[in-house]
């Protein structure tokens, strides 16, 4: 009881202590050498190219089906429209779902980073949802879902989970990880609530913490060989729809957002996350892939983070077909982009 009670005023004192708060040290240190390359790089790309490196696409856009016998195989043609063509600079997700062998993982990211390589000279990021265990990789291990291990209060235990996912996920030469989720679980309906660790903002911060420097090691600017990149999802709010039905509006206090809702990605963000995804929804009207105060103004800008920012599943279309704030899908573009999005997560659509 005396440790339960320890979390709830450590509670009380997460959601006091983020007003006001001040420009801070960037959370991933600027590396000169690193800034150097970027640098020389932007200035070699044409605009097509940025725009390329800007987009994800889902395997399945790369895959010829059914595939062979000892698992998926990817299609020369398309990898030669999507990285050839247009320079697609991400590749997420398993083909229909189904794990596969770290073998297989590992020869089809080797065959899409040499294609990547040859085309562009920059290798292609590929991302798996990753979120308790090595879920899309067969012999993999899986850990209890994320509303369990809050449940533990045992960072050590969150920690150590996501560095055996890092192991077992690198093993199949996959980078990076759509995880930790860091949502509050407040809503029963929600039928997501299993992903994050519950309802408290100060220990789904704690274990988010702990999963990031899991995931990733001590050192963002250079991820260890058994590491790979972690994203926070989902920014923010995700789990508490007025409807309780996933990716559906929600209506959350201006107090409560910055307070409880933030917590978590403030104090990951501290701990030298790499990357966020964005929450699919809509609040208080505004889409939160629209709304630039939130992912500019509260992320970049006011914590001085320089990490990327990935939509959720063709959620810059739906500004267009679902939120209907915009007429076209290149309005829906230029809002997104201007809003704070680094990477859209298409997922289909390659023309």
């Amino acid at each position: 009881m005396n440790n339960i009670r320890k979390w709830a005023m450590a509670s009380i004192m997460c959601a006091g202590g983020l007003t006001g708060m001040a420009q801070i040290a960037p959370a991933i240190p600027a590396d000169p050498v690193i800034e150097a390359h970027i640098q020389e790089w932007l200035k070699k790309m044409t605009l097509e190219e940025k725009i390329g490196q800007m987009c994800e696409i889902t395997v399945d856009v790369v895959t010829d089906f059914p595939g062979s016998k000892d698992g998926f195989k990817l299609s020369e043609a398309m990898l030669d429209t999507v990285i050839g063509k247009y320079k697609v600079g991400s590749i997420l997700n398993v083909p229909l779902s189904v794990a596969q062998k770290k073998e297989v993982w590992a020869a089809a990211i080797k065959q899409i980073q040499d294609k990547s390589m040859k085309e562009i000279g920059i290798p292609c990021i590929y991302g798996v949802d990753q979120i308790h265990g090595t879920t899309y990789t067969l012999d993999g291990t899986l850990f209890p879902q994320g509303v369990n291990m809050g449940a533990s209060f045992n960072r050590e235990l969150v920690r150590r989970g996501a560095e055996i996912s890092a192991y077992e996920t690198k093993a199949g030469c996959i980078p990076w990880t759509y995880a930790p989720v860091v949502d509050l679980g407040r809503d029963p309906r929600w039928p997501r609530m299993w992903e994050n660790y519950g309802e408290d903002c100060y220990v789904n911060a704690q274990m988010g913490v702990e999963a990031v420097k899991g995931f990733q090691g001590s050192d963002p600017n250079h991820i260890g060989e058994y590491n790979v990149a972690a994203c926070m999802k989902h920014y923010m709010g995700y789990g508490v729809p007025v409807s309780g039905k996933d990716r559906t509006p929600s209506s959350i206090s201006r107090s409560d957002l910055r307070e409880k809702h933030f917590a978590p990605f403030l104090a990951a963000v501290r701990a030298g996350a790499l990357s966020v995804m964005v929450n699919s929804g809509v609040d208080n009207g505004m889409p939160f892939h629209a709304n630039r105060e939130l992912l500019t103004e509260w992320l970049k800008e006011d914590l001085n983070w320089d990490g990327l920012i990935v939509t959720d599943w063709a959620d810059i279309n739906n500004l267009c077909t679902r939120d209907h704030i915009v007429a076209t899908k290149k309005e829906a573009i230029k809002i997104a982009i201007n809003a704070g999005i680094d990477m859209s997560m298409v997922p289909y659509e390659v023309s």
